[in-house]
């Protein structure tokens, strides 16, 4: 099962586009359960639920719903490891915008890098710690009960299940735990985040390629426990298909990983002061076709609607300016054109980097007024001007 821990929701929401059913906020994090995961549950219902007719054959059909508590406390120990992540993360004071159990496993999806290399190496080593232990509770759980009961097939299959959770996570590739170990470790050897994060990434996708010959060559093998001589055409089929998918997980998350890093080591190059467009103030009543021959006089490319006083109550939307033909201008207030200013739409020239786009993610709109730290008005940032940017930076070889 992978796990993989990526980079305000409105509490009255059941579900989110993106996140499935919403399942409560330990520690104001929301829970998600993905659509995918019901999926995941019915497969390991049916297939348990197989084991145990062959452990305990007294049970019927009744081993059904003993396996679909099995595939419930599974996850739950995934929600626990997830959790270990997302309270580590808090403790460094790093947001976490939620967790969601999905397909093959957990992520917990925090929103900033650690700042230094010994912070993420324990991020990302509490979760195999904590699914470690969960192991050995339920092997000790296992001493406490008769092996061929219903309580001892359950604590056996946990600590099995946690067991191979935490190992498969150690394994050194992005996007896994252990990948971010090897990350930490190279990072704190070199100084360099990005170097980390290509090796890990690299040997991540050498892990996806190892795990898609690998796996099935294992099973037909009888190294995992299968007598080869059991091992059918619908085994064969079903292990080459197991291991395609979980190979797609690792390769995409390796790919994934080396772009939030090249994205976040050109962060720094977005700044409100560079990408803003000068402004002229403008009173509510101004003809359109004035403000403009003002705008072209001054050299500035942006409109701020000011009251009597000269504060700032709004600005002149660029594609509004645009749907007017020329002609009627002479005739159109620039009030009637403009979008009243929210403090969510006042953007410090000072912001760069992440700081910028937390802004203006947190505040959508297609222009913000610029202001000095003393309140002048500094210009207008257009969205579309920051994408541009953005795009032109991520163009751009890696450093």
């Amino acid at each position: 099962m992978t796990d993989t821990d990526e980079t305000g929701e409105r509490r009255s929401k059941r579900s989110d586009p993106g996140g499935g059913i919403l399942m409560g906020r330990p520690f104001g994090v929301p829970v998600y359960v993905s659509p995918s995961w019901f999926l995941v549950a019915a497969l390991i219902t049916w297939v348990f639920g197989d084991q145990l007719d062959r452990v305990l054959p007294d049970l019927g059909p009744a081993r059904y719903l003993v396996s679909l508590f099995f595939a419930v406390a599974f996850y739950a120990s995934v929600l626990v490891h997830e959790l270990a992540h997302t309270i580590a993360a808090l403790r460094y004071k790093l947001p976490v915008r939620r967790i969601q159990l999905q397909f093959f496993g957990g992520v917990s999806e925090i929103e900033k890098e650690s700042e230094t290399p010994g912070r993420e190496f324990v991020l990302a080593f509490v979760g195999p710690l904590l699914s470690l232990a969960l192991a050995g509770a339920f092997y000790l759980g296992m001493k406490a009960v008769h092996p061929a009961t219903v309580p001892g097939v359950l604590l056996a299959g946990l600590m099995i299940s946690n067991l191979l959770v935490a190992a498969f996570n150690l394994l050194p590739g992005l996007p896994l735990d252990g990948g971010r170990m090897l990350r930490a470790v190279i990072w704190g050897i070199t100084g360099k985040p990005m170097t980390g994060t290509v090796a890990a990434a690299w040997v991540g996708r050498a892990l996806a390629v190892t795990v898609l010959i690998g796996l099935p060559l294992l099973t037909q093998t009888g190294v995992l426990g299968n007598p080869t001589r059991e091992i059918g055409g619908m085994d064969t089929v079903m292990d080459a298909l197991l291991a395609a998918i979980l190979a797609a997980i690792i390769w995409t998350g390796a790919g994934n990983s080396l772009r939030m890093a090249r994205l976040r080591e050109h962060l720094p190059e977005l700044r409100a002061r560079a990408l803003t467009r000068r402004a002229i103030p403008v009173q509510t009543a101004t003809p359109l076709s004035e403000a403009l021959r003002r705008a072209n006089e001054a050299g500035a490319r942006a409109l701020v609607v000011v009251d009597g006083q000269g504060d700032p109550t709004a600005i002149v939307r660029e594609t509004a300016i645009a749907s007017v033909p020329e002609h009627r201008r002479p005739w159109v207030a620039v009030s009637t054109l403009a979008q009243d200013l929210t403090d969510g739409m006042k953007v410090s020239a000072d912001l760069t980097g992440e700081e910028l786009l937390e802004h203006l993610r947190a505040t959508p709109a297609t222009e913000y007024l610029v202001l000095e730290p003393t309140g002048e008005i500094y210009g207008v940032l257009s969205t579309l001007d920051v994408e541009k940017a953005f795009v032109k930076a991520m163009a751009r070889p890696q450093s």
